[in-house]
């Protein structure tokens, strides 16, 4: 997934940005909410954890500002108010979920999988297509009862093309999951990638497609 951490504390934003870049997400920080506009106004992320309070503004305003121009990104509200109107304030302006601090990273991780996985219409972290898994939360993947080893950046790769199921992804999307902005490999780094998992994906029932001129689509390859 490409995460949006906005958070103010440094030492908060650097464990949850340690967290999840070990387990292979691309992730960006933004301090402020001036920062956390610009981040978004940028490129599409799967995920934004936002904290409430910034200090140059509401991280509701940020959130409200975000559903007014139709950009539905998943929302994770981290906050250190526990009042219940605060809850229901950041679900009726358009969270997904809510955590109070402070709070354990693996409930973090698991919640914004779950989140992630609502976007996509994905109810489990188990995603099966014909003779594929995938399986989210243990990163493994199996064909036929067959297991399979991705690199992280593959596994990126198969990540978003599962949850995105007959989607079209276009490369820079997908570079800037592997890559972040601050990637200065080239796109050619994506079509690199995507033929090697092509190849690990021999004989699944997942068909990963070139839609030339307008980027990739995954679908299940009809038997």
């Amino acid at each position: 997934m490409r995460i949006l951490v906005v958070e103010d504390t440094e030492d908060v934003a650097e464990a949850i940005l340690a967290h999840f870049q070990k387990q292979g997400h691309v992730c960006e920080h933004a301090a402020t909410r001036e920062d956390a506009a610009h981040f978004a106004g940028l490129d599409p992320f799967d995920l934004i954890i936002l904290d409430l309070n910034l200090p140059d503004g509401s991280g509701l305003d940020f959130l409200k500002h975000l559903r007014a121009e139709k950009n539905m990104v998943p929302v994770l509200v981290l906050t250190a108010r526990m009042h219940v109107d605060d809850k229901i304030d950041a679900l009726d302006f358009g969270a997904d979920d809510y955590l109070v601090k402070p709070f354990d990273l693996r409930e973090l991780e698991a919640r914004a999988r779950a989140v992630s996985r609502r976007q996509y219409g994905a109810a489990d972290a188990l995603v099966e297509i014909g003779n594929l898994e995938c399986n989210f939360a243990a990163r493994t993947v199996r064909i036929g009862g067959r297991n399979v080893e991705l690199t992280r950046r593959e596994f990126i790769l198969l990540e978003a093309f599962a949850s995105g199921l007959n989607r079209v992804l276009d490369k820079d999307d997908l570079y800037s999951r592997l890559y972040g902005f601050t990637g200065e490999a080239g796109l050619n780094a994506v079509e690199v990638y995507v033929a090697r998992l092509r190849r690990k994906l021999e004989g699944a029932d997942l068909e990963i497609r070139t839609l030339r001129g307008l980027g990739y689509q995954a679908v299940k390859r009809a038997r």
